[in-house]
């Protein structure tokens, strides 16, 4: 009942017309953001700390809620018509999103991501209003051994999901390891694969591997292919609305995903993109399964462009961003580097996110949760009709169309700390997704590698410093082994799956006709 009284309380703040003001500005400069390549709700509340500092804290946070869910539904657009996430976390989204957007369902695929979305934020958004409590009490019990084991879970789930051969997943994963360890080791203090430049001491920016990996990649994959890449402009537009099988298939995939998302959210280190890939994995199988079951092969568009794997990854992403509010608010313990920045503004305005911040501030704690509900109201009411006009962007001409891209590519790069030397390592990491698309190697485990890879090879070493060198720690509670055991499924799955399909293959060469010889 206190939570109900308190979230009241929160929208009849929330709704003043100061609030709503900010709330909308920072729907649609996260969108805009979002879909930038590169940027990110991130940089974007980054940018805005010192502008807001003389707003008061109540407006700001509501600003920066604003922008943080509205960069999760831009990141989608990118990802679903030019095969170019925004962000880190729509990158699960690129791979069915994409192709349907081939297929002349682009409004469709934003129409399902916008809902999606929307679903999935107001459902996060109140499972933290009234479940904070316990949230937190589960991300406390993950320790170093923990965190190890969620890491590995995720290497092995993502490089089992988005590729077809687990070699070229592993392949990927390992890219992306290797650029993760680039630069001064955080613990012991010596350079690590700096090949005596000392701009590589610092590391290579995540945002620079994303861009150049995602986004330059794809510009000079499609530039290599020349005639053979698709041509955007003879792509038709399609209906501009879900048709009732559209909603059928993409409702389901919207709960698991929120389920998902809201499970991963508050544990620290886990981030977006870790429940958007387990989503992506679990509706490709359920739908491999429904098609076995039904005899009918049109029940799996996996690979063809399933709604479904746009619908599960979006809902996931936005129901992980509610999420990670939990152990921002709950215990001042930022998930995601949009969280750090906000906890950053925090700070700047005197206040300590924790326990206590709920009985001193519960004012701004409300009026925060119930900005995120009205937010969520708002990205419906200005992304949904504008869908079929986000889908006619592919019409423009392709030279126009490419050059935006790596013109925003380059300037996201520049901005970081405006270095050339930062523009020669884009180069060269865009050369490197190139060769992986040219090979078939999907980027995708190289980018979890990247961002995941150095917090894996820190809790491992913090979890063998805390037990003076005992690998037992690695799997010492429920947590752990529980995720041990699904990283086995996730590992034997494809190579189940592909010893199948290698005896179907050889039972039906086996029971076929007869070839009659040939006179």
């Amino acid at each position: 009942m206190e939570t109900l009284v308190g979230l009241g309380d929160g929208l009849v703040a929330a709704l003043t017309p100061g609030n709503l003001m900010w709330a909308f500005l920072g729907v649609v400069l996260g969108t805009a953001v979002g879909v930038l390549p590169g940027l990110g709700s991130a940089m974007a509340v980054a940018l805005l700390l010192p502008v807001t500092f003389r707003l008061d804290p109540t407006s700001a946070f509501i600003l920066f809620a604003g922008v943080y869910y509205g960069g999760m539904f831009g990141g989608a657009t990118t990802s679903i018509l030019l095969n170019t996430p925004g962000q880190a976390s729509s990158i699960a989204t690129t791979y069915e999103g994409h192709k349907m957007a081939l297929a002349g369902r682009a409004a469709q695929a934003l129409g399902t991501a916008v809902i999606g979305s929307f679903f999935a934020s107001i459902v996060g958004t109140l499972i933290v209003a009234f479940f904070s409590p316990v949230m937190v009490a589960f991300a406390l019990n993950f320790g170093p051994g923990e965190y190890f084991a969620l890491t590995v879970f995720s290497f092995v789930a993502v490089a089992a999901v988005v590729s077809g051969s687990v070699l070229r997943g592993v392949t990927s994963l390992l890219i992306g390891l290797a650029i993760g360890v680039v630069g001064i080791d955080g613990q012991s203090g010596a350079p690590r694969f700096d090949f005596g430049s000392s701009v590589m001491l610092d590391g290579i920016n995540v945002v620079i591997v994303t861009v150049g990996l995602l986004a330059l990649g794809e510009v000079l994959y499609v530039v290599a292919r020349g005639k053979s890449a698709p041509d955007f402009a003879a792509i038709r537009t399609g209906r501009p609305w879900l048709s009732r099988r559209d909603w059928k298939r993409s409702w389901g995939p919207w709960l698991r995903g929120t389920a998902l998302g809201s499970t991963f959210g508050p544990i620290p280190g886990s981030g977006a993109e870790i429940p958007t890939f387990v989503s992506l994995g679990l509706e490709r199988k359920l739908a491999a399964r429904r098609a076995r079951r039904t005899g009918d092969p049109a029940e799996n568009e996996f690979g063809r462009g399933a709604i479904e794997g746009v619908a599960g990854p979006e809902a996931a992403n936005n129901s992980s961003a509610a999420g990670t509010l939990v152990p921002l608010l709950g215990l001042g313990l930022p998930t995601s580097a949009t969280a750090a920045i906000m906890l950053a503004a925090f700070q700047q305005y005197g206040l300590q996110p924790g326990p206590v911040l709920f009985e001193r501030n519960a004012e701004l704690v409300w009026t925060l949760l119930a900005s995120l509900l009205i937010g969520s109201v708002l990205l419906l009411v200005i992304n949904l009709p504008f869908a079929p006009l986000w889908a006619k962007l592919l019409k423009l001409p392709k030279p126009y169309l490419y050059g935006g891209i790596a013109l925003f590519s380059v300037l996201a790069v520049y901005a970081i700390n405006a270095s050339v030397a930062h523009l020669v390592i884009l180069l060269a990491v865009a050369l490197l997704g190139l060769v992986m698309r040219s090979f078939g190697v999907p980027v995708a485990p190289a980018l979890i590698g990247v961002v995941l890879g150095p917090i894996a090879e820190t809790e491992f070493r913090r979890a063998l410093a805390a037990s003076s060198g005992d690998p037992a720690i690695l799997v010492g509670s429920g947590i752990s082994i529980g995720l041990y055991a699904l990283v086995v499924v996730a590992a034997l799955v494809p190579v189940i799956a592909g010893l199948r399909r290698r005896a179907a293959a050889k039972t039906a060469q086996t029971d076929g006709p007869e070839r009659e010889p040939v006179s």
